[in-house]
C-alpha cells in the first residue's frame, strides 16, 4: 500500500516516538492523532513507567487530543500508529469515534516480540461464562436502576 505523503510523515513521527521511548523505559510503542491535518497528540507507551496497565500510546495519545481538542468525539481525527492496536486501544478508538487508523507493524509481529495480545482477542469471541476472567453479577435492580435514571435524564450528552 502506497501512503499519502503526510499519512507517510504521521506515521514515521509515530514510529520514531517508539523508538525513543525504548531508551526512556518505557514499551516500544508510539502513537500520533491528527486533525484536519495537524498533529493535536503525540504520545508512548507508558505502563511501566507510570505503573498503569492501560497507558498504551494509543489510550495516551487519545486522552491528549480529547483533552486539546475539548471533546470526546474524535470521529474528524486519524490515528497513526507504530503497531497495530491491541484489543484495549480498539475499543478505545471506537469509543473516542477514530474512523481511520494507520499502523506500521503487525500484532503478529508484536506478539514475536512478546507482546501477544491473541488470548484477548480469543476471549472476547467467548461467551462469558466460557472466559479464564470470573464474571459475577449482583445487585442487578439497583445497577439497572442507574441506567434507567440515565434514560430519563434530560441534560444527558450521549456518547
Amino acid at each position: 500500500m502506497t501512503l499519502k505523503s503526510i499519512d507517510r510523515e504521521y506515521l514515521e513521527l509515530a514510529i520514531d516516538t517508539a523508538y525513543r521511548n525504548i531508551s526512556e523505559g518505557g514499551g516500544p510503542f508510539g502513537a500520533v492523532i491528527a486533525c484536519n491535518g495537524h498533529i493535536v497528540a503525540r504520545a508512548a507507551n507508558m505502563v511501566v513507567p507510570s505503573h498503569d496497565p492501560t497507558a498504551h500510546a494509543e489510550i495516551e495519545a487519545i486522552r491528549q487530543a480529547s483533552a486539546q481538542l475539548g471533546t470526546h468525539d474524535l470521529s474528524e481525527c486519524v490515528l497513526y500508529a507504530s503497531c497495530e492496536p491491541c484489543p484495549m486501544c480498539l475499543g478505545a478508538i471506537y469509543w473516542a469515534g477514530i474512523s481511520r487508523v494507520v499502523y506500521a507493524s503487525d500484532r503478529h509481529q508484536a506478539a514475536s516480540a512478546g507482546f501477544d495480545d491473541e488470548k484477548i482477542y480469543s476471549e472476547l469471541a467467548l461467551d462469558k461464562d466460557e472466559r479464564s476472567i470470573v464474571m459475577e453479577r449482583g445487585l442487578r435492580d439497583q445497577g439497572d436502576n442507574v441506567l434507567r435514571k440515565w434514560e430519563e435524564y434530560p441534560d444527558k450528552v450521549r456518547y
